[in-house]
């Protein structure tokens, strides 16, 4: 898979509210109102995640759900990243 170039970055960064770049990753910090929820949201997400065979690096505490992507095979963030990105939106969204 080929990597995106900045302004690729740029453009869907724009489209991707809350989202940022950080140590080369697609970063995303979501805050649900508890911990059944964040759950919730990582349970919903595994299935959709699973689906595209592209699984992010993310951590959980309480109502807090921490997500980095990347395409490790690729050496940096390719469209994969930005298609998962949208789906955990969409997923966030309706728990939020």
């Amino acid at each position: 898979m080929a990597l995106l170039n900045a302004t690729e970055i740029q453009a869907a960064l724009d489209s991707l509210p809350g989202w940022s770049i950080q140590n080369d990753k697609l970063h995303r910090d979501y805050q649900f109102p508890d911990f059944v929820h964040a759950f919730g949201f990582m349970a919903t997400a595994a299935i959709a995640i699973e689906a595209l065979e592209h699984h992010p690096e993310w951590s959980n505490v309480w109502n807090r759900v921490s997500i980095d992507l990347t395409t490790h095979d690729s050496g940096g963030i390719t469209a994969k990243d930005i298609i998962l990105a949208n789906k955990l939106e969409a997923i966030a969204k309706r728990l939020l």
